[in-house]
């Protein structure tokens, strides 16, 4: 089983949309959205959820209002204002230090397991989908990613499933660090602008200190041709290679309108032919199936019968 984990430096690059159509594309797998913040990829794939579970992470004090006697200790002793007088005002500010339970002296207050948000088995016409959604004001992101994960290797590996399919989330932080850490390949989606550029060499340290095999997909590169050339030389200079260039196009916004994939708007057949490329040249990276019908369906897309 191979864990193929799509990422980018930087929100924006069209990340997400580039792991839609690669779901569309890839035939057995289970997909994954570790872009807990901000999930979105179910709303792309039509989940209908199976399964919903709570997630718990951190403390949150629980007061006995029948033994607190409002002495006022845990309010001189909460650094970020989060209780006054035995009652909890402001909880969004609460970190779950303890040192109010710990100090009081009557003993009123306890520190018990806190809801932190959900996570979710669901299909999807593209497969089984593990998603989750984080709670408000909530810093354990990269917990709940491990989770995800966990729940769609176990799924891949009882159905015999040889792909699990992470969209990860943006950035080089906690969460990106959870979804990559221990996968067989990192996708990076990166535009050809300035920011995405610096972003992108930030990812490739971060994925080289896991030693992760890394690739790159250039999206939108035919919007700034240089720094499309740019970033294909830098690649070449550090050993990485290169698997797809997607044309910058209208589509990909068409399709999120549509709640769709790219691949499933009529025409666009140079978008369609890059992605297929791009699917062609991830899973012989990875050694998975291509296809059900795998000549048939580059046929299809001209790879095989062009005159």
């Amino acid at each position: 089983m191979k864990e193929l984990v799509i990422v980018s430096g930087k929100g924006g690059t069209g990340k997400t949309s580039i792991s839609a159509a690669l779901a569309f594309l890839a035939p057995q797998k289970v997909l994954v959205d570790c872009d807990v913040d901000a999930a979105n990829f179910h709303l792309i794939s039509g989940a209908v959820v199976r399964e919903c579970h709570d997630f718990q992470a951190g403390f949150e004090p629980s007061i006995d209002e029948q033994v607190c006697t409002r002495c006022g200790k845990c309010s001189e002793l909460c650094r970020f204002s989060a209780i006054s007088a035995g009652v909890i005002t402001s909880p969004l500010d609460c970190e779950g230090c303890g040192v109010c339970a710990f100090h009081c002296p009557e003993h009123a207050i306890s520190m018990k397991d806190k809801h932190a948000g959900n996570w979710f088995v669901s299909d999807t016409r593209f497969g089984r989908l593990i998603h989750a959604e984080l709670g408000l004001a909530i810093e354990n992101s990269g917990k709940l990613v491990s989770q995800v994960r966990q729940t769609a290797k176990k799924i891949a590996q009882a159905d015999h499933l040889p792909l699990v399919l992470i969209d990860g989330p943006p950035g080089i932080g906690c969460p990106a660090i959870a979804a990559l850490s221990g996968t067989s390949l990192a996708l990076a989606v990166v535009e050809p602008s300035l920011s995405s550029i610096h972003d992108l060499k930030r990812l490739v340290e971060l994925t080289s200190c896991f030693n992760l095999s890394t690739a790159v997909c250039i999206n939108k590169s035919t919007l700034h041709p240089e720094n499309t050339r740019q970033i294909i030389t830098w690649c070449n200079s550090k050993n990485i290679p290169v698997v797809g260039q997607i044309p910058y196009s209208e589509v990909f916004r068409s399709a999120i309108k549509a709640g769709t994939t790219v691949m499933e708007i009529p025409d666009n057949q140079d978008v369609k032919e890059q992605i297929a490329e791009l699917w062609h040249n991830i899973a012989k990276m990875l050694g998975v199936p291509l296809e059900r019908n795998e000549i048939s369906f580059f046929q299809k897309f001209k790879f095989f019968s062009k005159n």
